[in-house]
């Protein structure tokens, strides 16, 4: 009766120790931030004045990132979601991305779309561009200080570009399934 209680004992503790416990070593985790960015002219450094100043847009930006056991970074890639609206009809798109900078500067490019593929048609158009890979200091910093980064989107009347929105506080979901 003793080695078939120790026996018992003996395989619950094994099997304790083969479980998928949470209290395990961590292997990485996922999640999605998403910052809704509203694009203007005024935003722009300086504030637009010529025919695209009556321009507006939004931007929706889905970051998901790929964290390992020590909370760091490991990959991020973005969806990006993009509407723009009272653009002069013949307004061509040249680029659209993420710069790193405050809201009172202009700064370097951080995360960008492949250029022209925004097409505007009577002064409007969307397009949703996802899997953009994002290098993984570059999500740490637009998740560590999203109003240090800014979305605009550039013509060829505004090279600098023609519409811009500060990100700010995003919405994060966590992937428990990951």
């Amino acid at each position: 009766m003793n080695r078939f209680l120790l026996a018992i004992v003996g395989l619950c503790a094994l099997a304790a120790g083969c479980s998928d416990s949470p209290t395990g070593p961590s292997e990485g985790t996922r999640s999605t931030t998403t910052f809704t960015v509203p694009l203007s002219p005024a935003n722009e450094v300086p504030a637009i004045t010529n025919a695209d100043a009556g321009a507006s847009g939004t931007a929706t930006i889905a970051l998901t990132v790929t964290r390992d056991a020590s909370g760091n970074i490991s990959s991020a890639s973005a969806d990006f979601q993009i509407a723009v609206a009272g653009f002069p009809a013949a307004t061509t798109v040249t680029d659209a991305h993420v710069h790193s900078a405050p809201p009172v500067s202009t700064g370097s490019i951080n995360t960008t779309l492949t250029s022209g593929e925004l097409a505007i048609t009577n002064g409007s158009g969307s397009i949703a561009k996802n899997g953009i890979n994002v290098p993984a200091d570059r999500a740490a910093a637009i998740l560590t200080n999203p109003a240090g980064h800014y979305f605009n989107v550039h013509t060829a009347l505004n090279p600098d570009g023609a519409v811009r929105g500060q990100l700010s506080a995003g919405t994060t979901v966590s992937d428990p399934g990951y």
